[in-house]
């Protein structure tokens, strides 16, 4: 069995002494001292930059909030005001948007409720796409009946590049989605609208611009839904007059297609595959497929540079083939990229055109600084049109029918 071994120690060594345990409070010494705060350089602040300086010039957060609207003097209200930008040494002076088109931010249960569907269902509107400024009052109605979405169909890629246009261009679009008819009658059966407005982008990389497609998406949301009245806001179709009479005779109840600026400007506005002449002859022939059934419908932007004269032509012109509606609106630049607002037009000069248009034999005109060519102004009264002439067409049907049976009683 191991014995323990014995523990020698020094006869001359000191009494052993039990070592201070430290406390855990205590402080824990460190080799170097703290350096003089004095000595220590401060670090050298960052230099200035050009973003800092645009952001110390724009606008403050007071800016953004709400305040209460304050009555100004006409001559003030109207009056254009300026502001210098950007950093210092290379200011440069613009021109602020003027108050009567300021709109207020998209906030509503029903705007809500719409932006939620589309992306649900993978669908565009052009409200988005155009940065249009009224979609929050479009979108934002008081009940589902008042709001409005126009749906842009076949994409939100276009294969013409306007000039004052904002929706992405290319040669070659993405293929068309063949469950968008489909997706698209089905969302507007849930909003359950009286009215809708569709519109769509160019495709001149399909053999008939889309035409069958657009004419589809009409005939399925009649079938889902028979009481709502839809608008057709369509393109030029190269011009191809076929394709014009298909869409016209899908069902639509009103045909729209736009001129969007005075003839002398439109190779400077339009795509150069665009043209004045051109969208006259569509204007026409949907009239005229129709048998005048069809109300027929454009859109002037003001604000590019056209004269008195060349407005009061592009109106006779438009009378002669028989356009029944026409909006003017203020254009505005969406971004840097596009062509620059040549003026400001006030709201007394728009009301004067409104004047001018129904005194040539116009239906209705809607003109104003926010009025765009599918705007919600027009809407109840091209309504209440239809439902007139629907009204008085099954009449003229029943009076005829009564007039066959007569005659073969006899």
């Amino acid at each position: 069995m191991p014995t323990k071994a014995p523990q020698l120690r020094c006869l001359y060594a000191p009494p052993l002494t039990p070592i201070p345990r430290r406390s855990p409070l205590s402080s824990r010494t460190f080799a170097t001292a703290a350096p003089d705060p004095s000595a220590t350089d401060r670090p050298k602040p960052r230099p200035r930059t050009t973003f800092q300086d645009r952001l110390n010039n724009g606008p403050s957060f007071s800016s953004f909030i709400p305040t209460p609207p304050t009555h100004l003097p006409a001559s003030e209200a109207l009056e254009l005001r300026t502001a210098l930008v950007g950093p210092a040494g290379k200011k440069k002076q613009i021109t602020r948007l003027p108050e009567w088109l300021r709109t207020p931010i998209p906030d509503n249960a029903n705007y809500k409720k719409i932006k939620a569907d589309l992306r649900g269902l993978n669908l565009h509107t052009v409200c988005e796409e155009a940065r249009c400024p009224n979609i929050s009052d479009c979108w934002g109605g008081s009940d589902k009946a008042a709001a409005t979405a126009t749906i842009m169909l076949m994409g939100d890629t276009c294969t013409r590049g306007c000039r004052f246009c904002s929706v992405k261009t290319s040669n070659a679009p993405p293929p068309l989605d063949p469950h968008e008819p489909e997706h698209t009658a089905e969302a507007l059966s849930r909003w359950g609208l009286g009215y809708v407005v569709l519109t769509s982008v160019d495709r001149d990389d399909l053999p008939d611009g889309g035409a069958a497609h657009f004419a589809e998406t009409i005939m399925k949301i009649k079938q889902k839904a028979p009481h709502m009245l839809v608008e057709a806001l369509t393109g030029d179709y190269a011009g191809d007059l076929a394709m014009v009479e298909k869409v016209a005779l899908s069902g639509l109840d009103v045909y729209a297609h736009n001129v969007e600026t005075v003839e002398e400007l439109t190779p400077m506005v339009r795509d150069r595959r665009a043209g004045f002449r051109q969208s006259l002859r569509v204007l026409e022939r949907a009239k005229a497929v129709s048998e005048g059934r069809l109300i027929t419908k454009t859109s002037i932007m003001l604000g590019l540079g056209e004269t008195e004269e060349q407005l009061w032509e592009a109106l006779r012109e438009l009378r002669k083939v028989d356009v029944d509606l026409v909006t003017f609106g203020q254009y505005m630049r969406p971004t840097k990229r596009h062509m620059k607002v040549y003026e400001y037009v006030t709201p007394a000069t728009f009301e004067l055109w409104r004047q001018r248009a129904l005194d040539m034999g116009f239906l209705y005109c809607a003109s104003g600084p926010l009025v765009r060519s599918s705007y919600k102004a027009g809407e109840t009264f091209i309504e209440n049109v239809l439902k007139k002439r629907a009204t008085q067409h099954h009449t003229a049907l029943a009076e005829a029918a009564a007039d066959v049976g007569t005659g073969a009683s006899i």
